[in-house]
């Protein structure tokens, strides 16, 4: 099991360590509703430097990206990122990833930690034919998400980088809590705002250290993966294994915005068939009228008791103070639709909405 290089920090700060994708990993400090709603109304640091991070450069190095990624790189410019899947050739997702163009024939790709290896090998299997070059950085990267609508004000202090002015999911390399090229993103994943900071693994410490200083005026709190999880769920933001699968049409899953079949991407042809004749399930959210939490793959009912789909990822809003969940159901099921969710052999109402859960 692998440690990210704040490993000791997190004992320190008396963290519940899991493993997760291969790493120990914190999950939460204190309460995961506390880091939760810090998140929304203030801001919070994660630790995620567990996820995988690759280099792909070259001549052709855009061309390649056309071919694997699921969205049009040509729209990518230096300085911009790119939210993307991977198809895996037969009607479903490799993995989900973020792509940043670094320089004129450079990118950077973030994938789900997970998914690393398989995602290495798939690019690695594709590379041949291109005049690129691909390097794995993962285990030397570390990677601090600072999220939260006081992010930006509370980090200023800490770059030269005006903050306020990078768009959103753009990005800037620059000094950062006095670490030169440190890459500046303003991604992430909970839909609170903020900044993705991604820098060499030696500089972790003094990093964290300093993000938590110039955060704590503001309120700042370390906030582990649990807190992640119900703050995405929240967003209706996917999970790789909970909202895309190898098995599972993108189209399902809610991924048409960024399916390009036009570029001529792997799985075009199948990928523009279902964009112009939509598949017979789809992704829809669910909150719960009754008391309960809905859980990863419980049944999903309408009013008649037929069975017309599954959970993918379920939990208790800390926002709203319900269960919400995220389900792969029947199309011909309608927004405003009664459901009943089986949870713990009772069934329990829920009315199908649309995701976000929360306005962003």
């Amino acid at each position: 099991m692998q440690k990210t290089k704040l490993y000791e920090t997190h004992l320190k700060l008396e963290a519940k360590m899991v493993p997760f994708a291969g790493y120990f990993m914190p999950i939460q400090y204190q309460s995961a509703t506390v880091e939760h709603l810090t998140v929304r109304q203030h801001l919070g640091v994660f630790d995620v430097s567990h996820m995988g991070e690759f280099i792909v450069e070259g001549k052709q190095a855009k061309d390649f990206l056309q071919w694997v990624c699921s969205n049009d790189i040509t729209k990518l410019y230096v300085g911009r990122a790119q939210y993307n899947f991977f198809p895996n050739g037969k009607g479903g997702v490799v993995d989900d990833l973020i792509v940043y163009q670094l320089d004129h024939l450079k990118y950077l790709l973030v994938v789900n930690a997970a998914n690393i290896e398989k995602d290495w090998q798939w690019l690695q299997q594709h590379a041949h034919t291109y005049d690129v070059q691909l390097t794995d950085i993962s285990s030397q990267t570390s990677l601090l998400a600072i999220q939260g609508p006081q992010a930006i004000q509370a980090m200023q202090s800490l770059t030269s980088v005006d903050l306020t002015a990078l768009k959103f999911y753009h990005h800037q390399k620059g000094r950062f809590a006095g670490i030169e090229d440190v890459l500046i993103a303003t991604t992430g994943y909970t839909g609170s705002g903020g900044i993705e900071i991604y820098f060499n693994n030696e500089s972790a410490p003094r990093i964290w250290n300093r993000v938590l200083e110039a955060g704590q005026v503001f309120g700042i709190q370390p906030i582990g993966l649990a807190a992640r999880d119900t703050l995405r769920l929240e967003m209706g933001f996917c999970l790789y294994g909970h909202e895309l699968k190898d098995e599972l049409s993108p189209i399902s899953s809610g991924l048409g915005w960024v399916t390009k079949p036009e570029t001529k991407c792997i799985d075009h042809e199948f990928l523009a068939n279902q964009k112009s004749h939509p598949p017979n399930k789809k992704l829809v959210g669910l909150e719960l009228q009754d008391r309960g939490i809905p859980r990863k793959d419980q049944e999903i009912f309408d009013l008649k008791e037929h069975p017309i789909g599954y959970v993918t990822s379920g939990t208790f809003s800390p926002t709203l103070k319900k269960g919400i969940a995220l389900a792969i159901i029947n199309s011909s099921i309608q927004l405003g639709d009664p459901v009943f969710i089986q949870v713990r052999h009772k069934l329990l109402k829920a009315v199908v909405v649309k995701p976000p859960f929360i306005n962003r």
